[in-house]
């Protein structure tokens, strides 16, 4: 947003180019699209952006109807019923099954990505892009400070990431929600509004409260996101130089589930942030238990170094990979099968 545009001025039409640029070189992007303002307003949007363009890439939309609400098959519908109407082909997914009753919303998300997935590659789609917003970032670098992440973690939402092969786009990522809402307004297009986006049981509606109680003290949408830019920016400068490292210290590659033999020495003598990155790197490559905690990945990096700066034998186990130190020489492996019951050394 230009300082001549006011905080809840609708999005002007030569903003277009700029906002939806990430999108210019894909041949199919899918549009997820819940109905609520966010996502209603990029499906407006990125349609007129298109319409405008002599080429550019197909649009599909989708929504996922979680079957959490009553309302959700109706918002469902008038989101096809908005897609129809613009000329943008959509379809509507289930999650089915049964819900769980606890850490439904992460649940809910896990399973919203799936299923947009599933359709972007049935549809040979070369991306999905989400709605997310100025506020979203700014949401979620409170929402990981309150939980204590890392840097990579408080470098916020990316405006472009991967998952499960599949490009995320997020052109509306420097956009407060404000002017989406008023742009829905201006071209008189009604949206729905999720009850739980202000349901104070859950974590993220009560650090928005938190933020709109103490904007006047700097906790504004605009600067938390530029904290989290600032923040990205560094992470990506540690990842590079970890890149770097990764290719001059590992004996034999670095081939999925191992083994991979570091040079400990380097290793450690490295900066902790650095050598402590690279370990993860290795223990998610070599294991088969999924990400790697932070807090355990930490511990573990301790007692490594600590053994190899006295010159100790050490192994351990962690995310599924078996990491052993000794003569000088970190071999990160696949762990052997756990029996029942048995329980992994960390």
């Amino acid at each position: 947003m230009s300082a001549a545009e006011p905080a809840g001025a609708p999005v002007a039409g030569r903003e277009l180019a700029s906002l939806f640029s990430s999108l210019e070189h894909f041949r199919r992007v899918l549009l997820a699209v819940s109905g609520g303002p966010d996502s209603t307003a990029l499906l407006v949007l990125a349609q007129r952006w298109r319409k405008a363009r002599k080429r550019g890439p197909e649009l599909f939309a989708a929504t996922v109807d979680h079957r959490l609400r009553r309302e959700s098959k109706t918002e469902a519908a008038a989101v096809g019923k908005l897609a129809r109407s613009l000329g943008v082909p959509h379809e509507t997914l289930i999650w089915s099954g049964k819900k769980p009753k606890r850490g439904v919303q992460e649940a809910a998300r896990e399973a919203r990505y799936a299923l947009l997935v599933r359709l972007a590659r049935k549809l040979d789609a070369d991306a999905i892009v989400t709605a997310h917003t100025l506020d979203d970032q700014a949401e979620t670098l409170l929402m990981r400070l309150a939980r204590g992440s890392g840097l990579a973690g408080l470098g916020g939402i990316r405006p472009k990431s991967r998952r499960d092969g599949i490009t995320l786009l997020r052109p509306l990522l420097g956009v407060p929600k404000a002017r989406l809402i008023a742009t829905l307004r201006k071209a008189r297009v009604s949206f729905a509004e999720d009850p739980s986006n202000v349901d104070p049981r859950f974590l993220r509606p009560r650090l928005r409260a938190f933020a709109t109680a103490f904007a006047d003290l700097g906790f504004d949408p605009a600067r938390l996101a530029r904290v989290a830019a600032r923040l990205a920016r560094a992470d990506a400068a540690i990842e590079a130089v970890i890149d770097e490292l990764q290719t001059s210290l590992a004996e034999g590659g670095w081939p999925e589930g191992g083994p991979i033999i570091l040079d400990a020495g380097r290793l450690f003598g490295a900066p902790d942030e650095i050598s402590l990155r690279l370990l993860g790197r290795a223990i998610a490559r070599a294991g088969n238990e999924g990400p790697v905690e932070l807090a355990k990945l930490e511990a573990l990096h301790v007692v490594l170094k600590e053994a190899a700066a006295g010159g100790k034998a050490v192994r351990r186990t962690l995310a599924g990979a078996a990491v052993g130190l000794a003569k000088g020489r970190l071999v990160v492996e696949r762990a052997p099968a756990r029996r029942a019951g048995q329980r992994r050394r960390v």
